[in-house]
C-alpha cells in the first residue's frame, strides 16, 4: 500500500485530491494540519519526512489570494510559497521520495502570452505585475522539480491549473475570486429580491474555468501515468503540464449562468466605466489530452454543484 502525503489537504484543491483518493484501497493518506506541521519550518518538515515513510507527495499547499491580497502582501506571498515548496521538495528528495506532483498556477505565464497559452510560453515575457511575487514563487517550484529531476533522477512532475472553483473555495465578499464572488453576490441579491445587479465591464472578456474535482482527477491521472508514457509525451526540459478545459466563455455568459443557478430574476446592468482586464485567458491543453485526460464537469453543472455546497455551508459565511 502506498503512503501518499497531501500537503494542503484542507485547501480547495488539496481537499478535492483527498476526496479523489479516499475510496482507494491501495493508498494510505498521510495528512497533517497546520497545527501539527508548520510547512514554513525547514526543521519540522525535515523531521516529518524522516519519520513518515512517504512514497508519494501531492504538493497542493500554498498561500493564495485574490488581486487585493496579492497587491497588499507581496512579501508574504513570495516568501511563504518559496519556503513551503522548497522545504517539501528538498525533504522529499532527502528522504528518497521518488514521486511528487507540484501544483502551480496559470499566472506563471507572461501577461501578454499568445492565446491559448502553451507550456512553452513560460519565461518568454513580463508577468502580470499584481501577481508577480506569487507567480515567481510558482515558477521556482517548477524549476525546483525540474532541477531535482536532472540532478537526482527524481520523477517530480508539475501541473498548472487554469481558474479553479468548487467546494472549499473562498467566498469572502472582498478577497474571493470571480466565481465565488459572483455566486455570493447573486445569491444575496436573489434573497433580497433586488431589481438589478451591477456587473463590471462590458462582459466581453473570455475566461476558462475548471471545477476542482476535475483538477483533482487530472492531478491523480498525471501522477499515476507510467513514466515511459509521461516521458514520451512531455519535453523533459518543460516538466509542467497545463490543466484546463481548453474552452472558455465570456464573462457575460458566466454572469448569466450564475444568475440562473442562484435564481436571480432581476436585471443585469453592465458598468462599462469599469475595466475589462485582459481580453482572453485560455490554456492550451493539447499535451494533457495526449496523455489521456480531459475534463468531465460542464460549467453549468459545476456552478450548480458549487452553489449547493455554498448553501450547505452558509452559516460559516455569515458576518
Amino acid at each position: 500500500m502506498k503512503r501518499v502525503y497531501i500537503a494542503g489537504h484542507k485547501g480547495m484543491v488539496g481537499s478535492a485530491i483527498v476526496r479523489a483518493l479516499t475510496a482507494r484501497d491501495d493508498i494510505e493518506l498521510i495528512i497533517r494540519s497546520r497545527e501539527e506541521l508548520n510547512l514554513l519550518s525547514q526543521q519540522e518538515v525535515s523531521d516529518f519526512f524522516a519519520q513518515a515513510n512517504i512514497d508519494e507527495v501531492y504538493l497542493a499547499a500554498a498561500k493564495v489570494g485574490g488581486i487585493h491580497a496579492n497587491n497588499e502582501y507581496p512579501a508574504d506571498f513570495i516568501y511563504e510559497n518559496l519556503m513551503i515548496e522548497s522545504n517539501i521538495i528538498h525533504a522529499a528528495n532527502s528522504n528518497n521520495v521518488q514521486k511528487l506532483l507540484f501544483l502551480g498556477s496559470s499566472c506563471i505565464y507572461p501577461k501578454l502570452a499568445e492565446q491559448p497559452m502553451k507550456e512553452t510560453a513560460l519565461l518568454t515575457g513580463e508577468l502580470e505585475p499584481t501577481s508577480e511575487p506569487y507567480a515567481i514563487a510558482k515558477i521556482a517550484g517548477i524549476k525546483l522539480c525540474e532541477s531535482y529531476n536532472r540532478q537526482f533522477k527524481r520523477d517530480y512532475r508539475s501541473v498548472m491549473p487554469t481558474n479553479l472553483y468548487g467546494p472549499n473555495d473562498n467566498f469572502h465578499p472582498e478577497n474571493s475570486h470571480v466565481i465565488p464572488a459572483l455566486l455570493r453576490r447573486f445569491h444575496e441579491a436573489a434573497q433580497r429580491k433586488d431589481n438589478e445587479v451591477v456587473a463590471w465591464g462590458s462582459g466581453t472578456p473570455k475566461r476558462e474555468f475548471l471545477h476542482v474535482d476535475d483538477m483533482a482527477a487530472a492531478s491523480v491521472h498525471v501522477m499515476e501515468l507510467d513514466k515511459s508514457t509521461y516521458d514520451a509525451n512531455t519535453d523533459p526540459m518543460l516538466s509542467h503540464i497545463n490543466v484546463g478545459t481548453g474552452k472558455d466563455c465570456t464573462i457575460k455568459e458566466l454572469v448569466e449562468t450564475v444568475a440562473a443557478v442562484t435564481g436571480f430574476e432581476g436585471a443585469i446592468v453592465w458598468d462599462t466605466s469599469k475595466p475589462d482586464g485582459t481580453p482572453r485567458k485560455l490554456m492550451d491543453v493539447t499535451r494533457l489530452k495526449k496523455l489521456g485526460w480531459q475534463h468531465s464537469v460542464s460549467l453549468e453543472q459545476g456552478l450548480a454543484h458549487t452553489y449547493q455546497w455554498f448553501l450547505n455551508n452558509l452559516d460559516s459565511f455569515r458576518g
